[in-house]
């Protein structure tokens, strides 16, 4: 992971359904830094996190990875994010061995078994890694799809509202997990109606109409 990243939002707006949600938006998020993205429902939180993944267009701006527009190579900028959202995207059929299995192969990360359940059981999920996800917790299924950062190698994650169904000791994993991840150079987005303390460098940004 390398020390120079750098994501940056210019002049961004967008729109969706005919209702403006965004209007000229700027920031800068260096390698270390986590932005917190605040604000009421409906304000366009999600939206702004799809934007930056490229899976929503936007009005007008730019999104720029390295100081070029990310649409430049998009399949590199892509190799480079790694991107958790509030649903859960699991197979319910599967166990969360297997779906992190299928996760690692996705993001053609190479992964060995020990690190697979060392990532399960980061978050407690030890003696439940090889049984149906459909027959675990919500909070349970969760972790799962929280296990898959342990295994991600991207410098930038974006997580919308990660804490959902998490209790506070697996919070505590969660951010710790996190600060590492700064630690390394990592850099994160995510927003969250839970508060959500982490070291290193960063901010809270409010959206508002």
């Amino acid at each position: 992971m390398t020390p120079t990243h750098c994501l940056e939002i210019k002049n961004l707006s967008l729109s969706r359904g005919g209702r403006r949600l965004l209007k000229g938006l700027n920031f800068k998020l260096n390698a270390g830094e986590w932005l917190h993205l605040q604000g009421d429902n409906g304000i366009g939180k999600t939206s702004l996190l799809r934007v930056i993944c490229s899976l929503a267009p936007l009005d007008e701006g730019e999104v720029l990875w390295n100081s070029e527009d990310i649409h430049q190579d998009l399949t590199r900028y892509l190799k480079d994010i790694f991107f958790v959202g509030h649903k859960i995207a699991l197979k319910e059929e599967l166990s969360p061995y297997e779906n992190l299995t299928i996760e690692c192969a996705l993001m053609n990360v190479p992964v060995e078994r020990v690190q697979l359940l060392e990532a399960l059981k980061h978050f407690g999920l030890q003696g439940r890694e090889h049984v149906p996800l459909g027959i675990l917790s919500q909070g349970q299924k969760r972790r799962v799809g929280l296990a898959k950062l342990k295994l991600s190698r991207a410098p930038l994650w974006i997580l919308d509202e990660p804490l959902v169904a998490l209790d506070a000791h697996t919070v505590e994993k969660f951010t710790e997990l996190l600060e590492n991840h700064l630690a390394n150079s990592g850099m994160i987005v995510l927003t969250s109606h839970q508060p959500i303390t982490l070291n290193g460098r960063g901010r809270v940004l409010t959206l508002t109409l």
